[in-house]
């Protein structure tokens, strides 16, 4: 039945002022870089990826000539992408239309005109599960249905060292490549890795450690200098993501104390002298100097906004992009000596300005949830507005004081937009994240209409024209919404959603499936009611608001199916709903595709609350 549904029509203008109609699709079409990444050994071979071809692909930089290279290219484009320690060559990941299933390839650097060749073709295809390349040892994580296998490659062959029915994957090798850590879940819990330090001659054990259930650890990566076994890593044994130096060769362990209220994550200074430190609290991030001997912590006076990458360069330069509500992102640089400027500017025009956020604290079941808030600009004081609620995905992610072209767009629509930072999201603590355990969806979606109730009582959203919108987890709670709380929404607009949550899990990929085990509390076979409360599709029959859902048809994250039992449920009702499939996977790397899917879905919720 869904099959044959009629896909919606994309307007031809979205917005009836040509000019704020040109503006939308700007932001979007406006080329952007990510944060440059470069060789251990050849700090002048770098990458990144860009959308200014139209569709996000991997670009090589050579600093010393100033060269930029388009190295990928591909329909549907690509974006996990890496360096090898020398600078030669570039490995990119390589999967079908979107579908995340696939292998590593390399090029050189410097290509002419050569093809790119699969880089380690006794490796078989899979999910990818982490990667190290050293300069005589490639290590290498693959997922698939039968669980993870991770393999090491050197000179003489490849051989798997690791395998598993849990979740697993490579995390991080020292630098004279003697040791290598694995993240692991053997105790039954991926949210909450636990981690091996293994020889790479052998691949025997040197250190396990595990902090106990639901207190995760991270390895973020080995001292950049040869000889040096510490391991930097992420604990949350105190409520948040913290940091501590681990050698799992003495079994030192030192927890690094931050006066810092938010999580925190770092990388080292090239020297190991120093840890650059990424803070983030309430949808707003910062950057930090750590100094590892005397333990002095110094703010390095980044703007308000959202550090969407960061790294220190061999001369101690640190680089990192930054963006807030209303200023697209940039790439900057800041010198030793504190000097701050912009390091890249994209090709072309810049994206249109948007308008700011404010933040609203609401009084919650569990606390007090963070919301951003922002008003579409002209909008009167005192005038109740059309309202999007955009919820994020995840779960395990934020809203933050970033550039957001899809935010923006709503707003010149015309609706106010709030995005809920509700249990689940990451930056207020462990608790708050983990919250969800055991009853996800319906939990968040509580938080969800505190928010909602705030936002009608302070006089903001017009009570009968909020929206509720989102993709992935954001998609989930959307239709959730939907049938559970049916009298708050005049529509709602689902992005690569989950939808019958059962046949979701026998679909998706093998590490969402553990994922699921963890945050219900086991497979629909071991918790039905679980899976039963907290499924979109048993809730179909209460829906009374248009739906819109977006997918892609190659999505191992959200699977087609469990959509298509959805909607098929919708339609024997004769529920108005609206279906727009694509061929891709869990979103899409091009921007002509994008702008069609936003055109789309805002239209959609325009004639649903009377502004088309």
């Amino acid at each position: 039945m869904t099959r044959s549904h009629p896909a919606p029509r994309v307007p031809d203008r979205l917005i009836g002022d040509a000019e704020a109609d040109a503006r939308w699709r700007a932001r979007f079409t406006a080329a952007r870089i990510s944060t440059p990444d470069w060789a251990l050994d050849a700090p002048e071979a770098n990458i990144y990826v860009s959308n200014a071809s139209g569709v996000w692909e991997v670009y090589a930089w050579d600093r010393t000539t100033d060269e930029h290279r388009k190295v990928t290219d591909r329909p549907n484009g690509t974006v996990i992408a890496t360096l090898t320690p020398d600078g030669k060559s570039i490995w990119w990941f390589d999967d079908t239309d979107g579908d995340e299933f696939g292998s590593w390839v390399r090029e050189p650097f410097h290509s002419s005109g050569s093809t790119a060749e699969r880089a380690l073709p006794d490796v078989p295809d899979g999910y990818p599960a982490g990667l190290e390349i050293g300069r005589g040892l490639t290590a290498v994580g693959v997922s698939t249905d039968a669980g993870s296998t991770l393999y090491a490659h050197t000179g003489d062959g490849t051989t798997e060292f690791y395998r598993s029915d849990d979740d697993a994957g490579v995390s991080a090798l020292s630098r004279d490549e003697r040791l290598l850590a694995i993240a692991h879940s053997e105790h039954g819990d991926s949210r909450h890795p636990a981690l091996r330090v293994v020889h790479t001659d052998g691949f025997g054990t040197v250190a396990d450690k595990w902090d106990g259930a639901g207190k995760g650890l991270g390895a973020l990566e080995f001292s950049p200098v040869s000889g040096d076994s510490r391991l930097l890593v992420s604990h949350e044994r105190r409520g948040k993501d913290e940091l501590l130096i681990w050698d799992p060769e003495t079994g030192r362990e030192t927890e690094i104390a931050l006066d810092l209220p938010g999580d925190v994550l770092a990388t080292w200074y090239p020297d190991a002298s120093a840890l650059l430190v990424l803070h983030f609290r309430s949808g707003r991030s910062s950057l930090h100097r750590y100094d590892v001997t005397t333990g002095a912590l110094t703010d390095l006076g980044t703007p308000a906004g959202r550090i969407g990458g960061a790294g220190v360069r061999p001369d101690g330069t640190v680089e990192y992009s930054w963006s807030a509500a209303h200023t697209p992102p940039v790439i900057r640089a800041q010198a030793p000596d504190g000097t701050d400027g912009v390091l890249l500017n994209p090709p072309g025009e810049r994206a249109p300005e948007s308008e700011p956020v404010t933040d609203a604290f609401v009084p919650g079941p569990a606390g007090q949830v963070h919301a951003l808030v922002s008003r579409p600009s002209g909008a009167a004081p005192d005038a109740r507005l059309p309202t999007a609620f955009v919820l994020h995905g995840g779960p395990h992610a934020a809203d933050e004081d970033r550039f957001s072209a899809y935010r923006a767009t709503w707003l010149d629509a015309g609706f106010a937009v709030v995005e809920v930072n509700y249990r689940g999201s990451t930056g207020y603590g462990s608790a708050w994240r983990d919250a969800i355990e055991g009853r996800p969806g319906l939990t968040e979606l509580e938080d969800v209409a505190s928010v909602h109730d705030w936002a009608v009582g302070s006089g903001l959203a017009d009570p009968d024209r909020c929206v509720v919108a989102g993709a992935s987890w954001g998609g989930y709670l959307t239709l959730l919404a939907l049938g559970t709380q049916p009298q708050r929404w005049a529509a709602g607009v689902a992005g690569v959603p989950v939808a019958d949550y059962v046949a979701a899990y026998a679909d998706e990929m093998e590490q969402l499936r553990s994922f699921d085990n963890a945050l219900f509390g086991g497979s629909p076979e071991e918790v039905p009611q679980v899976y039963t409360d907290c499924s979109p599709i048993t809730y179909v029959d209460a829906v009374r608001a248009p739906v819109l859902v977006v997918a892609g048809d190659n999505d191992p994250r959200c699977p087609i199916r469990q959509i298509e039992n959805y909607l098929d449920r919708l339609a024997e009702r004769g529920a108005p709903y609206e279906f727009y499939r694509y061929d891709a996977g869990h979103g899409s790397l091009v921007v002509a595709e994008t702008l069609s899917q936003v055109a789309i879905e805002v239209h959609f919720a325009m004639r649903a609350v009377g502004l088309a």
